[in-house]
Parts: C-alpha cells; sequence; structure tokens
C-alpha cells in the first residue's frame, strides 16, 4: 500500500508514485494510470534524515531537521517523524495512519512539546499547513483512489521524460483542492509534478519533484518543492541516509513515543 504523495516527502512528505506493467495491448485510463502511481512497491519499511527549508516571498529562509520512520503492516501504512532543529520546534512530533480500507480516513497526531499534549488532527483541520510549510496536513496523507474522478488528458515530456498527464476532480464539492492535474513518468509511473488548484479553480500550488533515485532496488523521490504561487512562499524537501527494509520496530509508531521522542 503505497500512494501518491508526496508522500513523504515526508514523509512527505508528503507525493510518491509508483511501478507496474502496462496493460499489454491497450491503452491505459487516468484511473488505471493513477492507480499504478499509488501503488508503486517502496520497500517494508524506511528510515531517512528530512531537511525542511522554508522560504518566503523575500527569500528568508527557515531550515528544519527531521527523523522520519515508516513502516508498511499490510492494511496499514504508519509513519511518524521527530523534529531535531531548531529549538522553537525541536521535540516536536508527528504520526500518521493510512489505510488499505478505502472507507477509512487517515488518523493523524501531532504532539507539542510546550503544551505536553498529543493532539488528534480533526478532518476539519485536513486543510490547515502543516508546521508552516507549504504541505497540508491531507497532502500528508494517503488520498483514496475513489476520491476522485482521474482523467487522462494527454501526454508530453518533462525533462526528457514521457509522461501521462492526469487530472483528478474529487467527488466531495467541499473539498479543499477543485482539481489537481499530475504528470507521470511512463517509464516507472513515479510523479515528477503535481498542480493543485482552490476551489474557485485557480492554481494554488505546484509540487515538483527534483530527484528520484533507485535504492536498494526501489524509486526513492529525495528532492522535491512545493510552491504556493498565490503567497510566493515554498517548501523544499530533501531526503538523506534513506534505509529501506533495516527492520524498523512495530512499537515505533505509538503515542507514547511520539511525547518520549527519539
Amino acid at each position: 500500500m503505497k500512494r501518491l504523495q508526496i508522500k513523504s516527502v515526508l514523509v512527505a512528505i508528503i507525493f510518491a508514485i509508483g511501478l507496474s506493467p502496462a496493460v499489454s495491448g491497450q491503452s491505459l485510463t487516468g484511473k488505471q494510470i493513477v492507480d499504478k502511481a499509488y501503488n508503486r512497491a517502496t520497500g517494508d519499511d524506511q528510515t531517512s534524515n528530512l531537511t525542511m527549508t522554508l522560504i518566503n516571498k523575500s527569500g528568508s529562509q527557515r531550515v528544519r531537521k527531521i527523523k522520519q520512520f515508516q513502516k508498511d503492516f499490510g492494511k496499514v501504512d504508519k509513519r511518524i517523524m521527530f523534529f531535531l532543529t531548531p529549538a522553537d520546534v525541536k521535540n516536536t512530533s508527528f504520526m500518521s495512519w493510512s489505510y488499505d480500507d478505502d472507507s477509512k480516513n487517515d488518523d493523524q497526531w501531532i504532539y507539542l512539546p510546550a503544551l505536553k499534549k498529543t493532539k488528534r488532527i480533526s478532518s476539519d483541520s485536513k486543510s490547515d499547513y502543516f508546521m508552516g510549510s507549504d504541505f497540508t496536513y491531507d497532502d500528508l496523507g494517503d488520498r483514496n483512489l475513489d476520491d476522485d474522478t482521474h482523467k487522462l488528458l494527454r501526454e508530453e515530456n518533462i525533462n526528457g521524460e514521457a509522461c501521462y498527464v492526469v487530472e483528478s476532480v474529487s467527488k466531495d464539492e467541499d473539498y479543499m483542492y477543485s482539481k489537481t492535474i499530475t504528470w507521470i513518468r511512463k517509464d516507472n509511473f513515479v510523479g515528477v509534478k503535481k498542480e493543485f488548484y482552490d476551489e474557485d479553480e485557480e492554481l494554488l500550488k505546484i509540487l515538483t519533484i527534483k530527484k528520484v533515485e533507485k535504492i536498494s532496488g526501489f524509486w526513492i523521490i529525495t528532492h522535491s518543492e512545493m510552491k504556493n504561487v498565490q503567497k510566493n512562499h515554498q517548501t523544499s524537501m530533501i531526503l538523506s541516509n534513506v534505509q529501506i527494509n533495516s527492520g524498523v520496530s512495530a512499537s515505533k509508531f505509538t503515542e507514547r513515543i511520539m511525547m518520549r521522542g527519539l
């Protein structure tokens, strides 16, 4: 169970996408393309260091260092991250559980050390921006394939790579994005770009995948940037020291661990 996201990106992180053989002799539909992208294999577990850089319209930067862990339990994918620096966010932690069951929404929690309590992210808060970044809590979760209607718009090249361009429109009229448009590589079904449109169908944000690396046989997004074009603010996410199938403990993903930290 792997989703587009941006996933970690963060977790992310927040948009990662997938590998699967093409249907022989048939043209792929928009839904089939996104399904292959959502279900890209990324290993049973993963650890990495994440550098999150927030850049405002004047070019000023705030850099945050994060340690993150991810594990696929089969029917649920769990992720947890711990903020290491700077001092004003140190010991903050975030955890997300994403389910294979399309009828279940993601569960998310954030621990704020100043309050010494763990807060569950409500469905009404999923449109809030995460820790001052350009990613919402919803962006950091796993969107269900059937939440949207997917349409193949065209095929075109980006940076020399042949891509499918797929429009996804939410079936929920109250969803925060009226639509998204995603560029998905044809050779390995990795998403390389995604546009987000607001409720008025105006372009709001652009997610650009800057670097994809093959690590332990898996395609991993190691550098992505989300830019809010309306606010002229952007967030860079860079993964380093990525380790796959290292045996992350199942006990890592609890509220107690969120409060205790690394």
